[in-house]
Order: structure tokens, then sequence, then C-alpha cells
């Protein structure tokens, strides 16, 4: 049996997270100046789809922050009780960042639907201005997080920033509409419509850390491709006990045992099949043991084709 983890990849890994954790730290921040700034505009012109964007935009920041800390508390090191370090604390936050935004939706829809019965006038100029605002400063954000997809907080980050820019130039084209035809109901109708939005693009995120914090399979790998390649490795004759699951929102592991002919050498097939799980899959931390016998006999493992 052995272990492996990609050479450098530490290294690598660090490099990533500083510059992830500066991307979190400008996002946070620009977001936390607007959210005042968009608040503060909000309840003085009576604008709930203001108020809702800026409410949307405070969960983001919390999830940005919870992110952030998550980010650094899994750059620690193993300990004699927490072997793996503090890695599954990414996967936590993002599961938070989810649940949160989904509660903030819950109270803009409510406070919505009650617009809709009892109408409020709106200083839609303001709103126009301020939402403008809120478009260029989502937009910088997100793109702080362009090109980070292979971590879930990361993903989560520039999805709901990109959806704020999209929402913040709703609220312009809202504001436009109520000065053109003087209808108050544009207000909170546009605050729904950023509810779904801010749903739909939640959901994605909520599910993929439920998967995570039950072990599933990380989204972007492929258990069926994982295993014909391991199939595929010379000598090896079957698998069994295959296991991939995700360490943190960027890192995966795997764990496996090998069938192999009777005369291989176990350290060359495992080199061939570690070598191949990091640069076809981005899987740097496996775990596999070699077995010595005849697939079919034992009969808990798949064989390989050329046994078929």
């Amino acid at each position: 049996m052995a272990h492996d983890h990609a050479p450098g990849h530490d290294h690598s890994h660090g490099a990533d997270a500083d510059g992830l954790s500066r991307a979190f730290l400008w996002g946070a921040g620009l977001n936390v100046s607007f959210l005042i700034i968009e608040a503060i505009c909000g309840f003085a012109v009576g604008s709930l789809a203001l108020v809702a964007d800026a409410g949307h935009n405070a969960s983001d920041v919390l999830g940005l922050l919870l992110a952030w800390g998550a980010a650094a508390l899994a750059r620690g090191g193993a300990t004699e009780r927490r072997t793996y370090g503090l890695r599954r604390t990414t996967i936590l936050a993002a599961l938070l960042n989810a649940v949160l935004l989904l509660v903030a939706v819950g109270g803009i829809a409510w406070e919505a639907v009650d617009r809709l019965m009892h109408p409020h006038p709106v200083a839609s100029g303001m709103v126009i201005w301020v939402a403008l605002a809120g478009v260029v400063v989502n937009g910088a954000s997100a793109w702080l997080f362009h090109g980070r997809h292979g971590d879930l907080n990361a993903r989560g980050a520039y999805l709901h920033l990109m959806a704020d820019a999209a929402v913040s130039l709703g609220v312009v084209g809202a504001a436009i509409a109520m000065r053109l035809t003087g209808l108050t109901w544009i207000d909170p109708a546009v605050s729904l419509v950023i509810a779904v939005v801010v749903t739909v693009g939640t959901w994605g995120l909520l599910r993929d850390a439920l998967d995570l914090t039950l072990d599933a399979v990380p989204r972007g790998i492929d258990l069926a491709a994982v295993r014909g390649f391991l199939l595929g490795v010379p000598a090896v004759a079957g698998v069994h006990d295959l296991h991939v699951w995700g360490m943190s929102t960027s890192e995966a592991a795997l764990t496996a045992h090998l069938v192999v002919d009777g005369g291989a050498i176990p350290d060359t097939v495992i080199g061939a099949a570690t070598q191949g799980l990091r640069t076809r899959f981005g899987i740097a931390h496996s775990t596999l043991q070699v077995e010595n016998g005849d697939c079919g006999s034992l009969g808990c493992c798949e064989p390989s084709a050329a046994q078929v």
C-alpha cells in the first residue's frame, strides 16, 4: 500500500491560496463600502429594490469573509487529532454561504409581497445612479475571481458577484421604467425577480456543498473515467473499493485496491497510477493498495478490458 502527493503541490497550492486570499480581501472590501452606501440610499428614497440588493450584497460579503477565513484555516498544518488539518472548513463555509443567501432571499421576497399590496413612492433618479455604481463594483469584484473556478468557494463568489452585477443592471432598468410610467409596483416586482435570480444561482452552490459534505465525488471528476484509467494501467487486472471525495473545495482524494498480475512490480504500478491520477484528474492525494491474485477468483473487483 502506498500514499502519494504531487511533487511541489504544496508550493503551487500556497501561491494559489495567496492569490485567492487577496481576491477575497479586495472583493469583501469593495462590497462592504458599496453596500453601506446602497442601504443608506435605499432607505432614504424608499426603494425596496435597492435595499434588497444591499441585503444580498451583505450576505455575499459575509460569504466572502467566511470563505476567506476558511481558506486561511485550510492552510494550517495537520495535527495529531486532525490529520487532514482544517481543509474541510472551506466546504462548511460554502454550505453556510448558500444557506445564508437563501435566508436573505426569503426576507426579500416577504417584504416585496407586502410592498406589492402597499406601494410606496420611490425616488427613481437616485436608484438609477446607485444601481449603476453597483454594476461597476460587482463586476470589478467578480473579475478578481475570474479563472479560479476550480475552487467551489471561488466559483460561488464569482457566480454571486456576476449575478449581483446583473441584478443591479435590472434595478437600473426598473428605475427607468418607474420614472417613465410612474408605476411604483415595479420596484417590489423587481425585488421578487432578484429573489428568483439569487435562488437559482444559489441552488447549485448548495447542492455542490452538500455533496462535498457527504463525501460525494467532486463535480468535474468522472468516477467511471477514473476507474477506466486505473484498469488501463499496465499489469492491473482489476479495481475494487474505489472511493473519491473532496478534502476541501479545491482538493480531491482517492483510495482504491488494485489487483495486479503475479509478476508485476507494485512500485511501478503505483507510480504509473498516481502520476495519471494527478495529471488527468487533478487528484493529488491518492492511497493505493496492491493485491496479487486472480481478479475473477476474488469476486470483488471489476476486470480490466483485456480480461473481458
